[in-house]
């Protein structure tokens, strides 16, 4: 029998998943730009839907290490009344806390479940968009890609809404107001900023900067009709941390996931109040972080009303589209690098273990990207 384990902690393995994963990359975003450029200034409608399944493609290759490749585990917390009416049938707009080196791929990981992974935008770095394939891929995908100077990004943000809203399918917009992730250094400044400013003082969260949020609120109010509050936890005993190299290496996780629906018109119009309600929200967040590390529950002491966890089983659609794209890339670059390696030729030798090692650097590179460590800075001149 074959032994799993070893296969997934085996570096050849690792080093076929990025073979296959940057490859198929490429491959996609060559379309889209293709498609991005020929199709879209005459038909923006069927080249939004085909991008999604452009998307899809590539971002399954992910969901699939979570879902699959390590058999990680999502406890979902959603009034169930709610799930099935609402959840992948409209827009919605999307406040999470930024915690964790891997929150963003849980949540991929349940859009994948809803039906709405395609169709996953974000707020990002404007020179996120220059780095292949990832950023090619959400550039052609229409990301909002910010500058970091308000002046500019008000406008991109205006833009980009009105684009994002008019999309034929439902599209989640995800923002974390934090700005970046959790540190124990990052969350020192935020609490000097918070006392200064006679903010909330947050405990596992930092400060959320509320001006993205505002000046986004008023030009979505009307368009989106949901804002999806969005909490992730995971145990803080774990053996296994939550990151992207224990679900390489087929170590599961399990992650906490409550989502809460809250109806656009609920939120203030007007802008100091929208921003008060957002620290507001922050709190209530807290609370719920709070009482998960103490007692492994979102609501035993927060004071949130409980919500039963349910989960919901892994759709076929990413291991299939995750096998295939393995069996068409490595087939003919096996053959070809292989090829070069056992050709008896120096030259061809060291151009096969240059290939090699560059597969496996992206590798490490894009698994450093995602690391806590790797966060912007978190400055006190934020709003």
């Amino acid at each position: 029998m074959i032994n799993l384990n070893f296969l997934k902690q085996s570096t050849i393995v690792h080093l076929c998943f990025a073979i296959s994963y940057f490859t198929s990359g490429l491959f996609l975003t060559i379309t889209q730009s293709i498609l991005y450029f020929g199709l879209k200034p005459f038909n923006k409608f069927l080249y939004r839907k085909i991008n999604y399944y452009l998307s899809y493609s590539f971002y399954s290759q992910l969901v699939f290490m979570s879902e699959w490749w390590s058999n990680t585990k999502l406890s979902i917390y959603i009034k169930k009344d709610e799930y099935e009416k609402y959840y992948g049938k409209e827009h919605g707009y999307l406040l999470m806390n930024h915690s964790y080196e891997i929150d963003w791929l849980m949540g991929w990981h349940f859009c994948n479940a809803i039906g709405v992974l395609g169709n996953c935008k974000a707020y990002a770095k404007k020179s996120i968009q220059y780095l292949p394939p990832i950023g090619w891929m959400w550039k052609f995908s229409e990301f909002v890609f910010l500058e970091r100077s308000f002046e500019k990004d008000k406008e991109i943000i205006k833009n980009q809404i009105s684009e994002i809203c008019d999309y034929p399918d439902p599209v989640w917009l995800l923002m974390t107001p934090e700005g970046t992730r959790y540190t124990k250094k990052k969350h020192e400044a935020s609490l000097q900023f918070a006392r200064e400013k006679n903010l909330p003082l947050l405990k596992h969260h930092l400060t959320p900067r509320t001006r993205g949020f505002t000046t986004s609120l008023q030009f979505f109010r009307g368009k989106i009709p949901a804002i999806y509050n969005i909490q992730l936890a995971f145990e803080k005993d774990s053996k296994t941390p939550p990151t992207l190299t224990s679900l390489l290496y087929g170590k599961p996780v399990h992650g906490h996931l409550y989502i809460e629906r809250i109806p656009v018109e609920k939120v203030p119009v007007d802008e100091a109040e929208a921003a008060k309600w957002l620290h507001e929200l922050y709190v209530t967040k807290d609370k719920m972080q709070d009482s998960f590390m103490n007692t492994g529950d979102f609501f035993l002491t927060s004071g949130v009303e409980r919500v039963q966890p349910f989960e919901v089983p892994p759709p076929l659609y990413s291991l299939f589209n995750a096998l295939g794209w393995a069996v068409i890339t490595l087939t003919p670059m096996l053959y070809y690098l292989l090829g070069l390696l056992f050709s008896g030729k120096l030259l061809y030798f060291s151009i096969a273990c240059a290939i090699f090692a560059a597969f496996f650097i992206l590798l490490q590179k894009s698994i450093g990207m995602s690391k806590i460590s790797q966060g912007s800075s978190y400055g006190t001149g934020q709003k």
